[in-house]
C-alpha cells in the first residue's frame, strides 16, 4: 500500500521536473535562436573585430552565452533523466534504481552549473 502512495508522489514530482526542463529548453532555445539571428555577421572582404566572441548574445552581458549554452545542455540531460525516472516508476524494481538515480544526480549537477 505504501509503495503505491510513493509511486504516485514520485510520478507527480517527475511530471513537474519534466515540465521544468521542457520550459528551460524552450527559453534557452529561444535565446539561442535570437542570438543566431541577431548576432554578428561579416561580409566578404571584412575582418573580424579584435575581441570577437563566437558566443555573442545581443541581450544580457558577456556571460549570457555561456549560461544559455550550459542551460541547454542541462535541459537535455534533465529531460533524459526524467525519461529514465519514468522507466523506474513504471517497473518499480531495484534494477533500474541506480541508473535513474545516477542520471538524476548528473542532471542536477549540470543544472546547478547552468545557474552559475
Amino acid at each position: 500500500m505504501a509503495a503505491n502512495d510513493m509511486r504516485s508522489v514520485a510520478t507527480l514530482l517527475m511530471i513537474l521536473n519534466f515540465a521544468m526542463y521542457v520550459t528551460l529548453l524552450g527559453l534557452g532555445g529561444w535565446a539561442m535562436n535570437r542570438a543566431i539571428n541577431q548576432g554578428f555577421s561579416i561580409g566578404p572582404g571584412m575582418e573580424l573585430p579584435p575581441h570577437f566572441s563566437p558566443i555573442y548574445f545581443p541581450m544580457g552581458n558577456a556571460a549570457t552565452g555561456f549560461f544559455v549554452t550550459f542551460a541547454l545542455i542541462a535541459g537535455v540531460v534533465g529531460a533524459a533523466s526524467t525519461i529514465s525516472g519514468f522507466d523506474f516508476i513504471r517497473t518499480w524494481n531495484m534494477d533500474n534504481r541506480s541508473g535513474a538515480a545516477s542520471a538524476a544526480v548528473i542532471a542536477w549537477t549540470l543544472t546547478v552549473l547552468a545557474m552559475g
